[in-house]
Formats: structure tokens, sequence, C-alpha cells
């Protein structure tokens, strides 16, 4: 697919247009309303379901405060993070079971030049080293390392190291968790707080990292390439150069992929208030080629959304860079309104690049995660990595 399938969501549309293919894209998706089998006995199958659709909601009128007050009351911050009770962490660290325990970091390895979304000026990490009280060679500063005096401090002949960022360093890059202060509907954005009314020089004053604090809760990792390569379906992955299979570019996961791959991986309880489901799907693999990588991104859609937040999660997270699939089959070119939806209507955040090879390698579908935003009032992102902690794993059902 193309580069200007990403670029075309920071295109200016009118409303109306945006509209038109919401409409658009509600009709070709209507396949796409997934059904829920709430009884879940296995696998999705169809039996006393509940339906969940892709219809675009009204812009006006969320705009004029349809969605607030929020479900936490009018003065709420936290949004689904409320669901993160005592009980509920001391719950998810019961399951983490007893004897051996791993613990695996689910965070991205920064290089400069990491893959980010198109912005002006632009998302960049470029990290340098900054060395002072010795001369390095010529190579280090020719490859923009920083040489400061080369005379040592003091008579005890200090030298020192430091790394120093470029000037567009962001947290909005690579493994990150979304504030709700990061994506609104216009001026709205969660909780009837307007863009205008709290946005200062330095960050934001309402809906920053400051409002997250630690969180630990059960952690579910969705292994969804790998449901489909235990099913044969071949269509939807192909395989990246280190050999590892990825979804498809276009691959929209359905609620039948998040039953399925429960099932498949003996999820027990199934996803409920207060989890954070994660999504596998291998993109990752494919970052070494930044056009690739942002072109598209398999992922869920609207129904799929409105599915989870049904459940109360605390947080929605992938390891692709955006969560929401791109395709304007599915989207009729309305620009990531899971984020909106997720956001301003129920308080739910994203946790997006998040790295799972390691856990399900050992099988290890869910645990406890845990998590430490980074405490910056009015930033509107944490990079810190989660960490997943698993005792002994279960192979998934063949």
């Amino acid at each position: 697919m193309r580069l200007d399938y990403a670029q075309y969501h920071l295109s200016e549309m009118s409303r109306r247009d945006a509209l038109k293919f919401g409409a658009g894209a509600a009709a070709a998706a209507t396949a796409a309303s997934v059904a829920l089998d709430m009884a879940d006995p296995g696998p999705a199958s169809g039996s006393r379901r509940r339906t969940y659709n892709d219809d675009m909601f009204d812009v006006e009128a969320v705009e004029a405060g349809a969605w607030f007050p929020g479900p936490y009351g009018p003065d709420d911050q936290r949004g689904t993070l409320n669901e993160v009770t005592p009980e509920r962490t001391h719950a998810a660290l019961r399951r983490v079971g007893g004897g051996k325990i791993t613990a695996y970091q689910l965070g991205e390895e920064m290089f400069n030049g990491f893959p980010a979304f198109p912005s002006d000026p632009p998302r960049l990490h470029e990290m340098y080293l900054y060395v002072r009280g010795y001369e390095a060679p010529p190579e280090f500063t020719a490859g923009g390392g920083i040489q400061s005096s080369t005379t040592p401090i003091g008579p005890n002949l200090v030298t020192v190291h430091e790394e120093r960022f470029a000037e567009n360093y962001t947290f909005q890059i690579a493994t990150q968790l979304d504030g709700l202060n990061h994506v609104g509907v216009g001026q709205m954005y969660y909780n009837g707080n307007k863009a205008l009314d709290f946005i200062t020089p330095t960050g934001t004053t309402v809906l920053g990292n400051e409002t997250m604090g630690p969180i630990a809760a059960r952690g579910i990792v969705l292994d969804i390439v790998g449901l489909k390569v235990a099913t044969g379906k071949t269509d939807d992955y192909f395989f990246a150069p280190n050999g590892e299979p990825v979804l498809r570019g276009d691959y929209r996961i359905t609620i039948d992929d998040i039953e399925n791959a429960q099932h498949r991986q003996r999820v027990n309880p199934k996803i409920r208030a207060g989890d954070i489901p994660i999504f596998h799907t291998g993109w990752t693999h494919v970052k070494g080629d930044p056009t690739q990588y942002l072109t598209q991104e398999p992922g869920i859609y609207l129904a799929e959304c409105r599915y989870l937040a049904d459940r109360k999660v605390a947080i929605i997270a992938t390891d692709t860079w955006g969560l929401e699939v791109l395709d304007p089959a599915v989207t009729g070119g309305n620009a990531f309104p899971c984020h909106q939806e997720l956001f301003v209507k129920e308080g739910i955040r994203i946790g997006e690049s998040w790295v799972t090879d390691a856990p399900l390698k050992d099988n290890c579908a869910e645990g406890l995660l845990v998590i430490t935003p980074q405490n910056v009032p009015g930033a509107t992102c944490g990079s810190t990595p989660p960490t997943l902690l698993c005792g002994r794993g279960r192979p998934p059902r063949r």
C-alpha cells in the first residue's frame, strides 16, 4: 500500500466530506459489524449475540457536549484507570502464581531515526553523546557526537558523558501510553474539557501524565497473528525478512479474532473491567522499513473499540504504532475515530508499540502488567517501557 494512506489522515478535509466518507465506511463495513458470543463456551460461535457496528459518531453533537459528562462523573480525569482498583491489582498479582516468575520488558528498542508518524515539525528520536574531559577521535564528532572541553575537571581528572537530544524530541515516539489530552473531537476532549481552556505553552492544565500514576493490572496478550498461523489463514499474514509472521498491513482484527485468540490461549476469565488487552500482530518486525511500517498497520476499528469499551478495560494496547486499521475501504477516509471515541467518550487510554514477542514465546498470555508513565504534568503520553510479570505459561490449544 501507499505512504499517502497515512498522509491522507493529515490532509485537510471538510467536515461534510468527513461525515460523507464516514457514512460510506459504515455501509461498506456492515459485514464487519461482528457479533459477540455472550455465553462464550469456546471460540466465537454466534449464540446469544450482541452486535457492534462501525457507525460514525455525530461530530457536531460531540463538539456540542454529547459525551459530557464522562462515565466517571463531571470532574474525572482518570477515565477507566478508575477500574484498576487495589482489589483488581491484588487479583492480577495472584494470577502470576508462585515459583518461577519472569519479567518481560515490552518496550521497543529506541534508535536514531526510529519511524514516527509524520508531523510538522517532525517527531524525532536523535540522541548523541556529549563528551567532556578528553579528546574524542575525529569520527566521533563527524558522526554527530558532541565534543566539549578536552580538559578534565579538577585535580582528580573528572571526565563526563551525557546524552543530548534533538530539538523535537517527544514522548510520542515508539513505545508509549497516550493520555486523554492527546486526541480530541474538534475543541472537545475527555469529560467536556475544551482545548482552548486547558492548553499552556508548557503542557495542559488537565488530563496530563500527572493524572495517571503507577498502573498495575492484568495484562492479556492476544496473539492474533499466531491465531492466523495456527488456523492456516495464509492470506492474512506474511513473513518479515527475519522470518517472523506479521499480519497483513490492511488486516482488520475482528471481534471473532479477539474471542478466538482468548479461547486458543486459554485466557480465563476473559477480558473484563480493569484489564489491559494487548494485540500482537508482529508489526514491530517491519520497522526496519520505515515506509512500510508507517504506510499502514493491521488493527481494530470502531466495532472492536466499542466491544472493548463495554468491558471497561483500563487500556487498549498494541504492537503497532497507531492501534487502528488504516485501510480506506474500512475507514472511508475518517482519521483515527477509535482514538477519538476511546479518549473523548470512554476515557480509555491507548498503548502503542508494545513489544510482545518474548512473553508469547514462553506461552505467557496473561500476567501482571506494570507501567509508570513519566510524571510530567501536562505531557500527552508516557514512554516508559511496560513490564509484564508472568509465571508458568500454558501452551495454546491446537
